[in-house]
């Protein structure tokens, strides 16, 4: 029996050592994979050390070249007369080129316990992912809320040319105390989509989304809108701050204020209401007939313009229709640069109705609505969730006044646009709370923009 197990021990310890070898292989040839800018770097170090002591024997006339010269042919003499060179020969070159791996071995080994220090990836996997992403298409994506922060930790998967186009009509919340006692813009829909594009995602998410629980002005803070709030008032503006943000966090892309004007929402409602702020609309539980914003015709940081013009892609939320789209939409250098743009574009739809905004609405109700308050025909197709959710969670948004967006496809088909249909719902369990899955979303997305190219 004893036998037996040391058997099975040495058969394991094998293989596991044939695994690591055939890793450690695999990974050595994904050096040579094209694209990393590595070797033509090696190789152009080697000819300037070759250079270097060609220039150097020139600048000597020689002398150091004739005497090494004759130096080396004695030493081959001597080694030939002992060895055959038959031997010598292949010796001479094994042992070279056993030197040549042990220097780069030990250098890149030098460089990654610098560079990563935890082990958890190696050097070469991280280069190749960089390269990868920073070759990925320029996707600018337009909305607020949760929605636009959960797609976002989907799609920096695909590329690091992201920007996110965010509303800045926030007036709830800890965004909307700060709004109204320190004068900023609201930082709320802006810190959730710097925490999903952060490379320390969870860390960072649970940092910026730390609410404070005691000490006066503190309370129901969170940590991150105070830290924007800070750097607003160190750069000096909302741009800067971010900028200076994404630089702390090292954030995959980039995250912009569709304006950087002091923006209020105001609906009228189909029972004669006028509501003012954005958290009020939501809350008059009314039907939303026209929607605005003061001032009118705010203007677009033109950083964002220039994202749209230069975008090989442009995805419309998904979020909240009347607060977290529709805001940027209000600002019509941002509508018109969507409207011109030639890249493909596509409009996100809910899963789920929203009381106070899209209760009772379908996709083609969605539709319409971002039509009219725009005025311009934006996108040229809409993603919608295939499959209904589980009845415990239609009986939990029930109780909300809420229920899947239905879809109409014929009046979709009049209103210019085609039908995305796929699975990209994420349902809790145990809560049954339903919301956009990030990895198969962006999947979806990214898929159909590769569909589009190949058609173009």
């Amino acid at each position: 029996m004893t036998i037996g197990l040391l058997k099975q021990a040495l058969h394991v310890f094998k293989h596991e050592s044939r695994s690591r070898t055939t890793y450690r292989v695999n990974q050595w040839f994904k050096w040579l994979a094209p694209g990393l800018f590595v070797k033509r770097w090696l190789l152009l170090s080697a000819g300037g050390v070759l250079l270097t002591t060609l220039g150097f024997a020139i600048w000597m006339k020689l002398t150091p070249v004739f005497y090494t010269t004759q130096l080396i042919g004695r030493l081959l003499d001597i080694i030939a007369d002992v060895i055959p060179s038959q031997v010598s020969g292949p010796l001479a070159m094994a042992g070279g080129l056993l030197l040549v791996w042990w220097g780069q071995t030990r250098t890149l080994g030098s460089i990654t316990e610098v560079l990563m220090p935890d082990g958890d990836e190696e050097l070469i996997d991280v280069l190749l992912t960089h390269r990868r992403l920073h070759r990925g298409p320029r996707i600018v994506v337009i909305g607020g809320g949760t929605g636009l922060s959960t797609l976002l930790r989907g799609l920096k998967e695909y590329s690091a040319n992201i920007t996110a186009i965010v509303t800045v009509a926030d007036d709830g919340g800890s965004s909307g105390r700060l709004r109204r006692e320190i004068g900023v813009l609201p930082p709320g829909d802006i810190r959730n989509c710097l925490a999903a594009l952060a490379d320390e995602e969870k860390l960072m998410t649970e940092l910026f989304q730390y609410r404070f629980r005691a000490g006066d002005g503190l309370i129901g803070h969170s940590f991150g809108n105070l830290f924007l709030t800070a750097m607003s008032e160190i750069t000096g503006d909302l741009e800067q701050a971010i900028a200076a943000s994404s630089r702390v966090l090292a954030v995959r892309g980039e995250v912009l204020p569709a304006t950087l004007s002091d923006v209020r929402l105001w609906a009228e409602l189909t029972d004669g209401r006028r509501i003012e702020g954005e958290s009020q609309i939501t809350e008059a539980r009314g039907t939303i007939a026209q929607i605005g914003c003061i001032p009118a015709n705010p203007p677009a940081l033109p950083k964002a313009v220039k994202a749209i013009e230069e975008a090989d892609y442009i995805v419309i939320g998904p979020g909240s229709l009347y607060t977290s789209i529709i805001p940027n939409l209000l600002v019509p250098e941002i509508a018109e640069a969507i409207a011109q743009s030639p890249a493909p574009s596509i409009y996100v739809c809910n899963i789920m109705t929203q009381e106070g905004e899209t209760q009772g609405y379908s996709v083609g109700d969605h539709i319409q609505a971002i039509d009219l308050a725009c005025g311009k025909h934006l996108f040229e197709a809409v993603l919608v969730q295939k499959k209904s959710p589980s009845a415990k969670a239609l009986m939990r948004y029930a109780q909300e006044s809420s229920n899947p967006v239905p879809l109409d496809r014929e009046r979709i088909g009049r209103l210019g646009r085609r039908v995305i249909l796929a699975n990209v719902l994420d349902e809790e369990e145990h809560t049954g709370v339903v919301r956009h899955d990030p990895q198969r979303l962006a999947r979806v997305l990214v898929r159909w923009y590769t569909r589009t190219q190949g058609l173009s």
